[in-house]
């Protein structure tokens, strides 16, 4: 079974319509580059690079991937470590406190079904919005004695995570520069190994987005808030909660009315019925009382003299004729004379409830302006201040404040509509160009539940340009998370709205839509990214002309997605196009024409044209070095491309130098945990493997493994990438039984995330088969095998070079099973697809002629054990041998000739044997021929 490498190819990338951006290096057979997400309507957005899989065989295997960045944070070595288990000692809480009155009840039900020991304890208090929920949850987890008391808004799943990474970054503040998905994994790791905590996930309203905490903690307490009543019953205890009982709900308007001084109480068991004895009604309404000194019995005739016409159907879970959106027009007739509040409610009102970044408002006006208008809203209880520099607004203030009520100065349709539009911007201006850096991951991640809750409050046909572009922004970073299905419909809503809205032709509708063709590739839809693509394409050249750098982008873009899909006889073309046009263009020294001639030798290599790749990585790497600099990250990835190269053609006394040198620098550089760093050392750990050192690739891919689980978190593509090529190395070791676990674990992984057709799912899935066989297990080798090459037929088409890869396997596990017959006619159609498909002078085969001609020899030695007693059966096999061997003798004369005259001599044997000896003279005489 051979190993092989593909070279990676380069991608260019554009910052800008005004200033085109520069190319970056990436690997083939990844998602094609973006040309740009575009700035709004202008600017072009970036993508990145995935890693490839390995594919286990007789043929051909890859083991290595590469993750380029042209940017890198060196984080501190601690944020990599486990977060200790004492991380809690001393106490550490974010419940919130304040104002509570009643519930006596409710408490003791609390406190007796916690008092539990051993397993998790989890029960759900659900009720209506605004009964006062989160106010119970909050003051009895105040009374609890944990270590950890930590409260999370879990409205979503996203909620849930940012939640849980905010509780990483808690526990171990140096977490904060690693990726959100990453902080929340850690979180819910430290929270499965410990029992001494508390949980409050507040306002779930669906029970699968915290099912996967549940799931994971076998201890602890987990007190759920939702208005959510059923779903429950599998999960956790549900407790109902009611309204206040009458006099707590006085006492509560009371305590708020007469918080800082004595006032005027008369009327307020009238107000706390008026509103239903709501808990947040209550609250709202006394806080009105307070700020504004209108006295309870004034403030029920205001209540009166404003029916509630405003929300005709009301909140979800509140009556329309007592509804909270009163409170919230009385509230907003008192701050009229401060009109920023009343925008700045509204547009806060398009976000997700919690967390919501102050500095988003910045730029609404100066900054006294926007600190006193947000004063009065704080003031009146519409929003709430978490201290940390986020605000939170209830869902129901959220649902009053953009819902239009032609009866409400508040709430016209044009305002709602404006405020939409400023959200929409704020969270544009929020989001830095490029997401790649790890630096700016922390912003993305802060804006990312927002952005989700603005377009999900709106239906498409509203989206503006501005949307469109928080759409595909915020969908590219979520691609080079690893997170690529959810990515996908925001990129193709994102698509839609700038068709609508600035047409088919616009550059940042071209852009989207090279965009979402890496989208495609990314989740394996190679024959959509590659439609996508060639459209783009063509569109292109004639609106921008064929030589504009967004159009050499996408021709780059279309070129890496024909090698995906095999077809090298049209990426070819295009990459020498691309570097002639570059060197016309730009001139032979500019950066992006090494880029563009790095593209090119990457296609060279794909096609196994190794001396035309070595020769122009040679050129590229001479010229980078000199005019970059010899560690510059683009020099060294083409190092490392150089580096595959030479060990494809055998010549590894060249390649693991640079290996290595690729690996030290990219340490010194960016950082032993940056993804390129991991990608060098993988590179390292399987030229050891090729040179005949297992023990230290397994060494190598352990801790690649390991770093990667750490860095990147267990479920990102590239880490499953790694645990492959581990399973590989463990397999040249001949620790089978390690092999097939990581393989088996990969296959199931890969399946989740990327789904069941994804190539890199097949892949694996075809390693798994051949370790099977290689462990003894023929018939689960032989029926895996076939899955799989009925799958790659399916999505990848029957000559692509995976599907011949994956049938040439196949063709080995009917020979290991004993079906030589079966194995010598599939091995001979494999060798045929790849004279056709990669030419008779592509290592992959040449390496199938092997496998066929060593199938011809096992068949021809069984053919003459059946001699004389079966000449039928010998006939059998040397008629098979014959047709194999046959179609093939043109193209290697040397190497099939022998084999095939022996077949000859085994037919004519047969003949003797059966009685006629004529036939069997001319059998051997074209031995004699052939030979």
């Amino acid at each position: 079974m051979k190993w092989f490498r593909k070279s990676a190819r380069q991608r260019q990338e554009d910052a800008g319509p005004r200033e085109p951006g520069t190319a970056r290096l990436r690997e083939p057979g990844t998602e094609p580059e973006a040309i740009g997400a575009g700035r709004r309507d202008a600017e072009p957005g970036q993508r990145g690079s995935t890693g490839a899989i390995v594919a286990a065989g007789d043929v051909v295997n890859s083991s290595t991937y590469s993750v380029q960045s042209e940017y890198a944070v060196v984080l501190p070595p601690e944020a990599f470590t486990s977060i200790p288990p004492d991380a809690a000692r001393g106490g550490i809480s974010n419940v919130p406190g304040g104002l509570f009155v009643g519930r006596a009840a409710e408490l003791a039900l609390l406190d007796e079904a916690f008092a539990q020991e051993g397993e998790v304890v989890v029960h759900a208090v659900h009720g209506l919005g605004g009964i006062g929920k989160s106010a119970l949850a909050a003051h009895w987890a105040s009374r609890r004695h944990e270590p950890l008391r930590w409260r999370i808004t879990a409205d979503s799943a996203a909620a849930v995570r940012a939640g849980l990474a905010e509780l990483a970054r808690t526990l171990k503040p140096v977490l904060a520069g690693l990726p959100e998905d990453q902080q929340a994994q850690r979180a819910v790791d430290w929270l499965a190994g410990s029992e001494e905590w508390l949980l409050v996930l507040d306002n779930v309203e669906e029970p699968a987005d915290i099912a996967a905490v549940l799931e994971r903690v076998p201890r602890g307490r987990v007190l759920i808030t939702t208005r959510r009543a059923g779903g429950w019953h599998r999960r956790a205890t549900a407790v109902r909660l009611g309204v206040l009982e009458p006099g707590d709900s006085v006492g509560l308007f009371v305590r708020v009315l007469t918080h800082d001084g004595r006032r005027p109480s008369d009327g307020a068991a009238a107000v706390c019925e008026e509103v239903g004895h709501l808990a947040l009604a209550v609250e709202q309404a006394a806080a009105y009382c307070a700020q504004t000194g209108t006295v309870p019995s004034r403030y029920l005739e205001m209540l009166a003299e404003f029916p509630a016409a405003m929300l005709a159907a009301g909140a979800e879970d509140t009556d329309s004729d007592r509804t909270v959106a009163r409170i919230w027009r009385l509230t907003l007739d008192r701050l009229a004379d401060t009109p920023l509040s009343g925008t700045i409610l509204r547009i806060l009102a398009w976000y997700a409830p919690d967390r919501i970044p102050r500095r988003l408002l910045d730029d609404l006006a100066s900054p006294p302006e926007v600190a006193a208008a947000t004063g009065r809203l704080l003031a009146y209880n519409m929003i709430s201040d978490n201290l940390d520099g986020t605000l939170t607004v209830h869902r129901l203030v959220q649902t009053v404040a953009r819902t239009p009520d032609p009866t409400d100065p508040h709430r016209r349709a044009a305002d709602i509509d404006h405020a939409r539009h400023q959200a929409t911007r704020l969270l544009a201006d929020a989001l830095p160009d490029d997401s790649e850096p790890p630096a700016n991951w922390t912003r993305y991640q802060e804006v990312l539940p927002h952005a989700d809750a603005l377009t999900a409050k709106h239906v498409p046909e509203h989206d503006t340009v501005e949307t469109a572009y928080v759409l595909n922004r915020t969908a590219l970073f979520r691609l080079r998370q690893g997170a690529a299905a959810t990515a996908l419909p925001a990129l193709l809503r994102a698509l839609v709205g700038r068709e609508r809205v600035l047409g088919d032709d616009h550059p940042s509708t071209l852009t989207c839509r090279n965009d979402l063709a890496a989208g495609y590739a990314s989740v394996g839809d190679l024959a959509r990214a590659v439609e996508l693509s060639e459209r783009t394409l063509a569109d292109l050249e004639r609106i921008l002309g064929p030589d504009h750098p967004f159009t050499l982008t996408c021709l780059n873009n279309l070129a890496g997605s024909y090698q995906a899909v095999g077809d090298f006889e049209r990426a070819t073309p295009l990459l020498e196009r691309a570097l002639a046009v570059h060197e016309r263009v730009l001139g032979p020294e500019q950066p992006r024409t090494l880029l563009s001639r790095n593209n090119l030798a990457s296609a060279y290599a794909s096609a196994g044209d190794f001396t035309r790749a070595v020769d122009q990585y040679e050129r590229a790497l001479a010229d980078l070095e000199r005019i970059l600099g010899p560690d510059h990250p683009s020099t060294l990835t083409c190092v490392n491309n150089l580096a595959h190269a030479y060990q494809a053609v055998g010549d590894l006394e060249r390649a693991t130098p640079l290996f290595e040198r690729a690996l030290t620098e990219h340490d010194r550089v960016l950082g032993p945990d940056h993804p390129s760093t991991l990608t060098s050392r993988n590179n390292l750990a399987h030229a050891h493997q090729v040179a005949g050192d297992p023990e230290r690739a397994v060494e190598l891919h352990e801790r690649t493994q390991a770093d990667l689980v750490r860095v990147l978190g267990p479920d990102h593509p590239d880490t499953l990438v790694s645990r492959n090529n581990l399973a590989h190395a463990y397999a040249s070791t001949g620790d089978l039984a390690r092999a097939v676990d990581q393989y088996e674990r990969a296959v199931a992984d890969l399946e989740r995330i990327l789904g069941p057709d994804h190539p890199s799912t097949l892949t694996c899935r075809n390693n798994l088969a051949h370790a099977y066989q290689e462990a003894g297990e023929s018939e689960r080798a032989v029926e895996l095998h076939e899955r799989t090459q009925a799958d790659l037929v399916r999505v990848l088409g029957p000559d692509h070079p995976e599907t011949l890869l994956s049938r040439n396997n196949l063709a080995h596990a009917y020979g290991a099973a004993g079906d030589l017959t079966r194995a010598v006619e599939l091995h001979h159609r494999t060798c045929a697809g790849m004279e056709r498909v990669l030419g008779p002078d592509h290592p992959r085969t040449r390496t199938s002629r092997d496998n066929l001609a060593g199938l011809a020899v096992l068949l021809t030695r069984r053919g003459h054990t059946l001699l004389p007693q079966d000449p039928a059966g010998a006939w059998r096999d040397a008629s098979a041998v014959v047709r194999a061997l046959g179609p093939h003798l043109t193209d290697a004369p040397l190497l099939f000739g022998p084999f095939l005259a022996r077949g000859y001599l085994l037919a004519a044997a047969a003949l003797d044997a059966d009685g006629q000896p004529e036939a069997a003279r001319e059998y051997r005489r074209r031995a004699a021929n052939t030979a």
